[in-house]
């Protein structure tokens, strides 16, 4: 193959690429308007929600949008065009009615200024013992063009014995929020196994998942400072490299308008979520994973301060080369060990993961798991 040769077939991958990116990019972006079937009128998007078997939080938004003039080929360019512009132009509603029914449960909510709806419901019948994914029932009762749908409810099975809660941009993936071309780039160009960022991050968390015997299924919950409009993207980078999802992503709404555009300040998002986990689940430990170019540290010893005994362990990931950021969280790491918690700054996965062996939170198959996926990754890189 001579070098012109080589070299005209570059930008046809490279386009080709680009095309297959936007494609992908275009039909996970429009899923959300889909659910009307181009008919138009409001529409309830649910999250997964998640609880206990005393009670569970389910959250959405209910929209207007308009509906298709014209019956496009179903999946064809212009339908996408269109879908893309229906989700742009679609407003949330605010004090719209939402009933949510879940099983012989029933809770009715109202949405807030921007459409979102935060629904708490107190569980007054049993639950499946064999099931951990319940459906819930939406419907919106003050538009009469409401469409009704369903969401996920995760609800721990009675055999959990921890919760392992961690954050997403630059502890799971490389500045996934910060940086959304490269995060878009990962989830739809490169190839399935390249898009964890860290290097045996999805072993280490199915670890987590399984337990010591490897079928514990234990709440993964996780955090993020993002806006709520890249759920279905961060949920598909998570299925697409086989990472528990677990109940929810937690994101915020940023808020953001033509008169106001920057997100709302949200300081105490992560950890005013880590505590309302702490008290949703008041008989169970916790793991907390973070890195160490934020507040990630900090955040979690005071978590630990206030709330003594529940947390194992923390893991933070190193993800710069600063002395005074390393000796700053080695103080904080000795403050934790004489409050019985231990913090671990590890560069990579396989030290978190022979940390939480050594204590019991993964089985030794998980813990090879993770030095074969780390060692893998690392020798395609």
């Amino acid at each position: 193959m001579t070098h012109s040769t080589s070299s005209r077939r570059l930008p046809r991958l490279f386009v080709s690429k680009l095309a297959h990116f936007a494609k992908k990019l275009v039909r996970l972006f429009t899923r959300p308007v889909r659910r009307d079937s181009g008919r138009g009128g409001v529409v309830v998007h649910p999250f997964r929600g998640y609880g206990s078997q005393r009670e569970a939080f389910i959250m959405g938004r209910v929209f207007r949008q308009p509906g298709r003039l014209l019956a496009w080929q179903e999946g064809g360019m212009m339908q996408d065009l269109v879908d893309i512009t229906r989700r742009v132009v679609r407003r949330g509603i605010a004090e719209a009615q939402v009933d949510i029914r879940l099983g012989t449960t029933h809770a009715s909510v109202t949405t807030d200024r921007d459409g979102y709806f935060y629904a708490h419901i107190e569980i007054t019948h049993s639950l499946p013992g064999d099931a951990i994914w319940h459906t819930a029932k939406l419907q919106v009762l003050s538009e009469a063009d409401a469409i009704s749908t369903e969401t996920e409810v995760y609800i721990p099975p009675t055999s959990t014995d921890l919760i392992v809660i961690s954050d997403i941009d630059d502890t799971v993936m490389y500045t996934g929020v910060a940086n959304k071309l490269k995060m878009l780039y990962r989830l739809f160009v490169e190839t399935a196994d390249q898009r964890t960022a860290f290097p045996g991050v999805a072993a280490l968390y199915r670890a987590l998942y399984g337990g010591i015997e490897g079928n514990r299924k234990r709440p993964m919950l996780y955090v993020s400072r993002g806006p709520w409009s890249i759920y279905e993207m961060l949920e598909a980078f998570f299925n697409l490299n086989r990472i528990p999802v677990g109940p929810i992503l937690f994101l915020r709404e940023w808020g953001m308008t033509l008169k106001r555009p920057w997100p709302r300040k949200a300081e105490e998002h992560k950890s005013d979520v880590i505590r309302n986990m702490l008290a949703l689940y008041d008989d169970l430990p916790f793991v907390l994973i973070g890195d160490s170019g934020q507040h990630d540290p900090e955040v979690y010893t005071e978590i630990v301060k206030a709330h003594p005994d529940r947390v194992r362990a923390i893991y933070i990931r190193k993800v710069d080369d600063d002395p005074a950021r390393d000796a700053a969280i080695a103080a904080l790491a000795e403050e934790l060990r004489h409050a019985g918690c231990e913090l671990v700054l590890a560069r990579d996965s396989v030290s978190m993961a022979e940390h939480a062996h050594a204590k019991g939170l993964i089985s030794e198959e998980g813990l090879d798991a993770v030095r074969a996926d780390t060692r893998a990754q690392q020798q395609r890189e």
